[in-house]
């Protein structure tokens, strides 16, 4: 009876040497149950055709199963499945763009998910993509799983291309470029927004104006789903908006509302309306966008459009250990406080 066949493509593309791909597809079999304890595997002759790969990177990745214990040999037979407990403790490459409050929800989240054993290291790339690159490049072939979070302005499907799609998970948004079967837990930024907007309508019909703030200078990234979500809301209620890219004081309007979404602008904004003597929430309207707990008591509870961080963390965090390959549109909506 012939050995099934190891599920694996051999992906060219991506600096993971191909003995690596081989190792790793072998395991996934022999987890999942392809093979089963004392069953042959394909000869090497036999996977190197399959595969279109030398014999010796065969060799290579059979050997070094030989010695971690999963599989033995058989003089003139074969290579056969000398265990099945073959989980590897997960080593976790984590890229995030910045660090902020949110972020450290999502992280504690996605860390209590995961398995005890399991080995997280975080890096930041701050919207530069050489780094981007450079990170994810320096990255290949040292951890079993990648959570990259994409928030760029151009397309950056090339880079994450790199990582195999098997190991890779994007967080917070997707990259409609980027080809294959990977996992994704995202934000559907546009129906988000327009839907909390919606939901916020009877105190925002109150104001004259909706002013959405960027926040350019501090290098916020603000997708581009935001902006058409406000677009669609605003022109289908024939209501006023305004995109402006930076924050400054001489921005604030009584009797307007406003969208932030920089902590910093954020205080500057409570601060300006506290020497105007103004009443937030009556006088200014005031929405800022990514929950976190100070926003919770800050100026009597400050109304945000936000996703569950904690429960992307967690989805992530399954994805995860459980190898799933799916994904998924992470919840969000208006938590209606005070400032509006």
């Amino acid at each position: 009876m012939d050995a099934p066949a190891i599920p694996l493509l051999i992906d060219t593309t991506t600096g993971q040497p191909k003995y690596r791909q081989l190792i790793d597809a072998v395991t996934a079999a022999i987890e999942s149950g392809v093979f089963g304890h004392g069953q042959q595997l394909p000869s090497i002759n036999e996977l190197a055709e399959n595969q279109r790969v030398a014999k010796v990177t065969v060799a290579k990745a059979y050997e070094e199963l030989r010695r971690r214990g999963i599989l033995h040999a058989r003089h003139g037979k074969g290579f056969f499945v000398a265990t099945t407990d073959v989980r590897v403790p997960l080593n976790v490459f984590v890229l995030f763009d910045t660090l902020n409050a949110y972020k450290e929800t999502l992280y504690d989240a996605l860390k209590s998910a995961l398995p005890p054993d399991t080995a997280l290291s975080v890096f930041f790339h701050h919207y530069n993509k050489s780094l981007f690159e450079s990170l994810i490049r320096n990255s290949l072939g040292r951890y079993n799983a990648f959570v990259v979070m994409p928030h760029f302005e151009e397309d950056v499907s090339e880079v994450v291309g790199l990582i195999p799609k098997d190991k890779l998970l994007l967080i917070d948004q997707t990259l409609p470029r980027l080809e294959g079967d990977y996992s994704a837990v995202y934000q559907d930024f546009e129906n988000d927004v327009y839907q909390a907007l919606t939901l916020g309508w009877d105190r925002l019909r109150t104001y004259r104006k909706l002013t959405l703030v960027q926040a350019k200078d501090h290098f916020q990234y603000v997708p581009a789903g935001i902006l058409n979500g406000l677009e669609r809301f605003c022109r289908e209620r024939d209501f006023p908006f305004e995109v402006r890219p930076n924050y400054h004081d001489d921005l604030i309007r009584p009797g307007e509302a406003y969208l932030l979404f920089a902590d910093r602008d954020l205080v500057q904004f409570i601060k300006r309306i506290d020497r105007q003597g103004w009443k937030l929430g009556q006088d200014v309207g005031l929405i800022s966008y990514d929950d976190t707990p100070m926003k919770e008591i800050l100026a009597g509870g400050i109304t945000v459009i936000s996703t569950d961080f904690a429960g992307m963390g967690r989805t992530a965090g399954r994805f995860l250990t459980e190898r799933v390959r799916e994904k998924v549109a992470n919840p969000g909506g208006l938590l209606l406080r005070n400032s509006l």
